[in-house]
């Protein structure tokens, strides 16, 4: 089972089988997700990748451990990330949090805080968004939402626009097929049966359920075929109020 971490180099993907298209999940509502953070990410082998990310606080930005790197920049306030609006809010990580038990081979604990060198300015294109409570549990079954600039096709780049695509919460066992997968740290998101999902530039980002973020958009299956696996914010509540508190 060959395991693919969603920073690019996530995606929305819709496909109707039969043709073999793959078609891009719908483009957001300029601003309508204030909270997104796209991450411009000089790796350690000083390559350039990207992620999404959401911001929590007004100095603090929640991503995937795996969108870690030498330097990060994170804009806010943007829809088309390809042209500069007068929303956006460019702003430099000053300190990266990785989880202290990421495992970068397994991608379990995949979570990460970062901290932001001045504090956003709240406005109308830029947001924060709410995080659940520690012992919060969210049933299978839920419809939910991620949102990404990530690849809308497997052989193509992310995109320039925000796009988003409903996802269903799938009982743990569907997600068998990976090899860690963990369900207490861990949450199986998209329907097997359909060809939405979240793929490649899209690590990092929200599962949005009912208004609240659940889950960070972690890895998935190189052929973007559904579900995927998101990081269970509620479980890392402790850990995301004591890097908080101390900083």
């Amino acid at each position: 089972m060959h395991c693919l971490p969603l920073a690019l180099p996530l995606l929305l993907l819709c496909s109707r089988a039969e043709a073999g298209e793959i078609i891009g999940g719908t483009e957001c509502k300029p601003h309508s997700r204030p909270y997104m953070a796209h991450l411009e990410i000089v790796t350690l082998q000083n390559r350039l990748a990207s992620c999404g990310g959401f911001l929590i606080r007004r100095n603090f930005v929640l991503t995937a451990a795996h969108c870690a790197g030498r330097s990060i920049m994170v804009t806010l306030g943007a829809h088309n990330i390809q042209k500069k609006e007068d929303t956006w809010q460019k702003l430099e990580v000053i300190k990266q949090f990785p989880h202290p038990k990421y495992d970068d081979s397994a991608l379990l604990h995949d979570i990460m805080l970062l901290k932001l060198k001045e504090k956003a300015n709240l406005t109308l294109a830029v947001g924060m968004l709410p995080l659940p409570p520690q012992f919060n549990v969210i049933p299978p079954g839920r419809m939910c939402r991620v949102a990404g600039w990530g690849k809308t096709q497997l052989n193509e780049p992310g995109s320039d626009t925000l796009q988003e695509v409903k996802q269903r919460l799938m009982n743990p066992q569907a997600c068998r097929h990976y090899r860690t997968f963990d369900h207490n740290l861990q949450l199986c998101v998209g329907n097997p049966r359909k060809t939405t999902s979240a793929f490649e530039g899209d690590s990092g980002g929200p599962l949005l359920c009912a208004g609240v973020a659940q889950g960070i958009v972690s890895h998935g299956r190189k052929n973007a075929k559904p579900p995927v696996v998101f990081t269970r914010i509620s479980h890392y509540r402790p850990w995301i109020n004591e890097v908080l508190k101390q900083n």
